[in-house]
């Protein structure tokens, strides 16, 4: 495969708006009270180079969300832009989290993709990542003090 038609680099929280804003115009990807940019900031000050954007002429045309917890990865919020899917971005914002997870010694990593979301899920199964739908995700809201 050539090389993505964009440059992978860290995501700083500078990159924050052009990533929100694609992020919002990714159909299947949901933002929450965890996505404003106080939050954004606190969780890559917390994960540190471990997540990346695609630029591609001055313009965020991907990202990523990663981090850990020490036993496990996760990510989060891969998205590319549509006009520049289908030319390995997708595929290489994720291997530069894997790539960080490992220099970790992270040794596995989950993803959390909407039932609904086919072109996500698409992706996620064409890159050999697997369901195996022995376990199933339950979640609490936290409420804030």
């Amino acid at each position: 495969m050539n090389p993505p038609a964009a440059t992978i680099r860290p995501f700083s929280i500078t990159d924050y708006r052009g990533a929100h804003a694609l992020w919002l115009s990714t159909a299947g990807l949901g933002l929450t009270e965890s996505d404003t940019e106080e939050a954004i900031s606190d969780f890559l000050q917390r994960n540190s180079g471990f997540s990346a954007v695609a630029e591609a002429n001055g313009v965020i045309v991907g990202s990523v969300l990663c981090g850990h917890n020490g036993r496990m990865g996760s990510l989060h919020h891969l998205a590319v832009a549509e006009n520049s899917r289908r030319q390995g971005i997708g595929r290489a914002l994720v291997d530069y989290a894997l790539a960080k997870l490992a220099t970790a010694k992270i040794p596995r990593c989950n993803i959390f993709v909407y039932n609904d979301n086919v072109k996500g899920n698409d992706f996620w199964l064409a890159n050999g990542w697997i369901d195996p739908t022995t376990w199933r995700v339950l979640q609490k809201r936290v409420l804030q003090a």
